[in-house]
This record gives C-alpha cells, sequence and structure tokens, in this order.
C-alpha cells in the first residue's frame, strides 16, 4: 500500500473479466495465493449480477435485516461481516466500495466489467463465447488456453499463475 503526497492511502486495483464457466474465480484464487505467499496484503471484491445472501434464513442476522435494518454486523472470535442493505438506493460504485477495506497491497476485482481500471480478461475456447477484450479498452491482456495472435494483446497461459500475478501486480492502478 502506498500513501499520496497528503498521507492518504492510495490503493492499486486490478480486475478480472470473462464469461460465466471461464474460470475467473478459480484463477483469482490461485493469484491471492501466489501473492499473498509474497507477503502481499490482497483483498478482493467481487460483483454478482443476482439477488445473493450470504446469510440464511432463521439466523439472527438474517433475522434483523428482515426486519428492515439498514446494516447487520456479525461478529465473533475468528470473523466479523458487514452486511449493508441497499432497500432501493443505487447500487455504490467501485471507488466507494473499495474505500470501505482495510488498507492492502493490492485489491483484485471479479466483475464491474463496466467500470475503467485494467483487467486481463480470462477467456476459455470450451466456454463458446465470444472474447470480450474488443469490446472493452480496459482489458490489457487475456489469460488463455487458446492463442489471440492478432489481440495486440499480451496472453499470458492460464496455468501460469506467477506470470498473471506478477502482470496484475504491475499493472495495477488506484482508481
Amino acid at each position: 500500500m502506498r500513501a499520496d503526497g497528503r498521507g492518504r492511502r492510495v490503493t492499486k486495483v486490478f480486475g478480472f473479466a470473462g464469461w460465466s464457466g471461464a474460470g475467473k474465480t478459480t484463477l483469482i484464487r490461485q493469484v491471492i495465493a501466489h501473492l499473498v505467499a509474497q507477503g502481499r496484503r490482497v483483498s478482493t471484491i467481487k460483483h454478482a449480477h443476482h439477488d445473493f445472501d450470504i446469510d440464511q434464513p432463521g439466523k439472527d442476522s438474517w433475522e434483523h435485516r428482515q426486519a428492515g435494518a439498514a446494516e447487520v454486523l456479525v461478529v465473533s472470535d475468528r470473523r466479523w461481516a458487514l452486511m449493508h442493505e441497499l432497500r432501493g438506493a443505487a447500487e455504490p460504485s467501485l471507488p466507494a466500495l473499495i474505500a470501505k477495506l482495510a488498507p492492502a497491497d493490492l485489491v483484485l476485482v471479479e466483475g464491474f466489467k463496466r467500470s475503467v481500471f485494467p483487467k486481463i480478461e480470462v477467456y476459455r475456447a470450451v466456454n463458446g463465447k465470444p472474447a470480450l477484450h474488443p469490446e472493452d479498452g480496459s482489458i490489457i491482456a487475456i489469460a488463455s488456453d487458446t492463442p489471440f495472435p492478432d489481440s495486440g494483446l499480451p496472453v499470458l497461459p492460464l496455468t501460469d499463475i506467477a506470470d498473471i500475478a506478477d502482470f496484475a501486480e504491475r499493472h495495477a492502478r488506484p482508481l
């Protein structure tokens, strides 16, 4: 983590984009483990496109949210989690969400494909989906099991976790 000239933290961000089933989560998990083994503090933000729930019906925290609580903080001796209900408010921007995180060397983002920040496209030919990079100028490299000789972008093998992690770290930028 760096600080700017005024002593404020500057968090570097790098993203992973791709179709469902391309292996984004698996790749990010491996990149996290690689960077943490090198002594980096890494945080992640994952965008979900669905009405997701991390809590279960019948649990006290779920009951609190169902009753209308704007935020529910659950704490144990091993972890804490804050759930914030939007209740019709707009989804927060990526910079607003990053500001809520504790300081880290790097924030890896899965999703937020309409936000402008450097990303690797995770692409697997078996998905049969079109590549995203021709339509997304924020994609600066491709991690794939397929060559893309005409893309004009670096193509990194999906199996080369060290190279992908190094690329992400070198190209991460503050938002």
